[in-house]
């Protein structure tokens, strides 16, 4: 099975989380009819990415300083060709971008968000409009583990739900009801 096909299949059964995440899902589906290249960073009208909000065993959520848009946010990004499912590709994302390596994800995304962007197509050329049909995941990380700033972040951080930072990204509130549902309440 592809990337693309384990997309078409996860997001085919996936009981959304609230109405914005299913009409999110559905646009998804409708840009995956142009075929696998609706995977890649290439396709310019817009592409697939994965990113995982990562919660600790107290419930606070790390979130990262995105280095270029300036913007406290999940961690996570553009699918690679390796990347063989979604989830893969969302770990993959939040262990090079948290530093760490031990994260337990939980393989049933907690959301899907549409979101306008600037980013590159992943061939030098600069950076461009386009749109992320971006795919979330929950990761639950162990207790004591440090994270690690990436090269792709300005600075990386605990916050409890209910103290989260500013400037705060859109769509970072709507994952913590889905995450927090998933993980029970202790």
């Amino acid at each position: 099975m592809s990337l693309f096909d384990d997309a078409r299949d996860v997001l085919g059964g996936w009981p959304a989380t609230s109405d914005e995440a299913d009409v999110a899902r559905k646009r998804t589906l409708e840009l995956l009819t142009a075929g696998p290249v609706a995977m890649t960073r290439a396709y310019r009208p817009g592409h697939v990415t994965a990113s995982t909000l990562i919660v600790a065993e107290d419930r606070r959520v790390l979130l990262c300083l995105h280095g270029r848009l300036g913007l406290w946010m999940q961690v996570g990004g553009h699918c690679e060709p390796g990347d063989a499912t979604l989830a893969e590709a969302a770990l993959r994302e939040a262990r090079e971008e948290s530093g760490l390596p031990d994260l337990r994800l939980d393989p049933v995304p907690i959301d899907v968000d549409v979101h306008e962007v600037r980013c590159g197509a992943g061939d030098g050329t600069p950076a461009g409009p386009s749109v992320h049909y971006d795919v979330r995941f929950l990761a639950v990380c162990p207790a004591g583990a440090t994270p690690i700033v990436s090269d792709e972040s300005a600075d990386l951080a605990w916050f409890a739900a209910d103290e989260l930072p500013s400037p705060l990204a859109e769509g970072v509130v709507q994952q913590l009801a889905p995450a927090f549902a998933r993980l029970g309440r202790p």
